[in-house]
């Protein structure tokens, strides 16, 4: 057997959804295959608000509204001893939305898809593509059913939002290894039961540990008193420690804010603990003939912003947008229409990644001289507002930080 479609689009993720409904919104026949079936359990679960914009493109925006398990976001806390701070996502140099939503992203994923298969998109599940034939005119994939039936989909154009499956890069040898150090998380979902007054649900609270700077933990709460939980750090760090658990809850008792907050919360429900390690990923390139990789099939840098989602609509929205026009008969490059306008915002999250390993930018985020200024265009920076050229700490990101460093000084744990 064999199909044939305008574009093909391997996974049904953030990125892959997305891309299917802004083509398909065009009048392009697209076809997505998912080899695992929804609702499944993802992390990455705190979207910024400049999401927003390319879900509400791509006609997904209400039903994620609908969607009452997910909480309300209006911005990103910081704490660390006895410092805590705060950046309201409202308050940003960038133009567009500054609320968002943190959610649990085995509903989320599904509710995109869910709303690109009524729009019209066709969608497989189960479907595992085993092989890619790229020398032709058009692309071939060999697509393997849970039946074990074979069969070949040809294409005009395929786009992977594979995710960490990144196939196609490893069909194709793309894969390279990433300039980032190899470091592990370990998660789960709590039943956190917060009370406090001091929290703030409707914000990601990401907490450095009291000793190690290179270690923080994440808390997201969702609206219906579950929170996903995690802690990210060097190997080492954790290592003779124990399992998941136990490094977890060792970590988040070392930190005063989580110690007090979480007094009450139940650790023990269905939801297992869970790692992984060495997630930082890089390609060779992020194009090739018939073919672009999406979101974190392409790269993936680090969970601290919460910029993976982002990365992936974004590259979603670029990649739909050149592929109408390929796709319509006009000249299209996909360097310097797509790879290279997506780097600008990768890049500049790369910066800011480095810089919070390396303490200069927790510096500038826990300084109490940080100006209005500066904390509106870093503001927009962390709710997601990467590609913002006009941005300075977008476009000169690198010496931007290194000055705002520099003029904050080296922080000392109080």
């Amino acid at each position: 057997m064999s199909e044939q479609f305008d574009v093909a689009i391997i996974g049904a993720g953030p990125s892959g959804s997305s891309a299917a409904a802004l083509l398909h919104k065009k009048g392009w026949r697209v076809c997505v295959l998912e080899k695992q079936h929804f609702p499944r359990f993802v992390i990455g679960e705190s979207l910024l608000p400049h999401c927003m914009e390319i879900l509400d493109e791509a006609g997904f925006l209400p039903a994620v509204e609908a969607e009452p398990t997910f909480q309300f976001k209006n911005g990103a806390a910081f704490t660390w001893g006895s410092r805590y701070t705060y950046f309201d996502f409202t308050d940003k140099f960038s133009p567009g939305p500054g609320t968002t939503y943190q959610v649990r992203r085995g509903i989320f994923d599904k509710i995109l898809i869910d709303e690109a298969e009524k729009q019209g998109v066709t969608v497989r599940y189960g479907h595992t593509v085993t092989a890619f034939d790229n020398s032709g005119d058009e692309a071939i994939l060999s697509v393997e059913q849970e039946n074990n039936e074979p069969y070949q989909l040809q294409a005009k154009f395929v786009l992977d939002a594979s995710g960490y499956g990144r196939l196609l890069p490893r069909l194709l040898d793309l894969e390279l290894p990433s300039h980032l150090p190899v470091r592990e998380a370990h998660f789960t979902h709590i039943d956190d039961n917060i009370t406090d007054p001091s929290f703030e649900r409707e914000k990601i609270l990401i907490s450095t540990h009291s000793t190690y700077r290179d270690v923080w933990i994440w808390l997201i709460p969702f609206a219906d008193n579950r929170t996903s939980l995690g802690v990210v750090g060097l190997p080492e760090r954790f290592a003779g420690i124990g399992d998941s658990e136990t490094i977890l809850k060792k970590f988040v008792s070392e930190v005063p804010m989580l110690k007090r907050i979480l007094k009450d919360t139940v650790w023990d429900n269905e939801v297992p603990y869970r790692n992984i390690r060495g997630y930082s990923a890089n390609v060779k390139s992020l194009i090739g003939k018939h073919f672009a990789l999406l979101g974190n099939a392409s790269e993936f840098l680090d969970p601290v912003f919460s910029s993976g989602v982002t990365i992936a609509l974004h590259s979603a929205k670029l990649a739909a947008d050149v592929l109408d026009k390929q796709l319509s008969g006009t000249a299209v490059d996909w360097q310097t229409e797509f790879a290279d306008p997506l780097m600008i915002g990768v890049n500049a999250f790369r910066t800011y990644v480095n810089g919070w390993y390396d303490g200069g930018f927790q510096d500038a985020i826990f300084a109490d001289n940080r100006t209005p200024e500066i904390s509106r265009m870093i503001s927009s920076i962390l709710a997601g507002y990467a590609w913002d050229t006009s941005n300075p700490f977008v476009e000169k990101s690198e010496r931007r930080l290194k000055a705002l460093a520099e003029t904050v000084g080296h922080l000392e744990y109080k």
